[in-house]
C-alpha cells in the first residue's frame, strides 16, 4: 500500500481510529480539527528517491462542517514546494459539489500537480490540464457497481426516495463491478503532463490511458 485518501465516512467503522492514528499511509481529511487522530498529508518516497506529498481535504458544501479547506490548502503549500520541499502534489478533494471542487483547483492552479475530486461516485468527463500545469477531474468516480444507486442495492436505494423514510441497512450492491480511476504523467518540474481517465469492466463504457 503506497496511501490510501478517505472522507466524510472515514469514522463510520470506529475500529479504523486506532490503525488511522499510528500508519501515517492511512490519511483522513486534513481540515479535520486539531487534535483530531490521523493526519491528512503523506510524502511517499519513490525508489528514485524522488517524492510525491499527498493531501486529503474534504469539502463543506453541504457536508460535515470541517475547517475551512481553503485556508488549510494555503496554509499547507505554505510549506510544501515543488521543487524545493516535494517533487511532485497530489490532492484528493472529497466534496460535493462541481463548484467547490474546481474553486479549490482554480485556488491551487500552478501550485500542484493534480487535484482529483471524489464522494459524488460517477466519473465526471471534465478531465484536463489546467493552464498552470495542473491536471484535474471533478470526479474521478468509484470502483463498484454502476447498476445500482451509488453502489447501494437499487431497491434499498429506491425505496429511501420513494417512501422518504428509512428502509433496510444499505448493503452494497453485489453485480459486476467497474474499476475507475485516472492516470496522470508528471514531468520533472512536478507539472502534469497529461491526465487520462480509467474505466475498466461492468457496464460502463471502457477507457484506459494512451499513454
Amino acid at each position: 500500500m503506497d496511501c490510501i485518501t478517505t472522507g466524510n465516512h472515514v469514522w463510520d467503522q470506529r475500529e479504523i481510529i486506532p490503525y488511522i492514528a499510528r500508519d501515517e499511509k492511512l490519511l483522513r481529511p486534513i481540515n479535520f480539527p486539531p487534535g483530531t487522530p490521523g493526519n491528512g498529508l503523506y510524502k511517499h518516497r519513490l525508489s528514485d528517491g524522488r517524492t510525491i506529498t499527498i493531501i486529503n481535504a474534504m469539502g463543506r458544501l453541504f457536508m460535515d462542517p470541517l475547517d475551512d479547506p481553503f485556508r488549510i490548502m494555503r496554509e499547507t503549500l505554505e510549506s510544501e514546494r515543488i521543487g524545493q520541499t516535494t517533487d511532485a502534489i497530489f490532492v484528493d478533494f472529497h466534496a460535493e459539489t462541481t463548484s467547490e471542487k474546481m474553486s479549490m483547483a482554480h485556488h491551487l492552479e500552478g501550485k500542484i500537480t493534480a487535484l482529483v475530486g471524489t464522494h459524488t461516485h460517477i466519473p465526471t468527463a471534465d478531465a484536463h490540464i489546467m493552464g498552470g500545469g495542473t491536471a484535474y477531474q471533478t470526479d474521478v468516480g468509484m470502483t463498484g457497481d454502476y447498476n445500482s444507486v451509488i453502489g447501494v442495492e437499487t431497491e434499498i436505494g429506491v425505496h429511501r426516495f420513494v417512501k422518504k423514510m428509512p428502509g433496510e441497512r444499505l448493503r452494497p450492491a453485489s453485480g459486476d463491478g467497474t474499476l475507475c480511476g485516472c492516470l496522470i504523467v508528471v514531468d520533472e518540474a512536478g507539472k502534469a503532463r497529461s491526465i487520462d481517465p480509467i474505466r475498466l469492466g461492468g457496464i460502463l463504457p471502457e477507457s484506459l490511458p494512451t499513454n
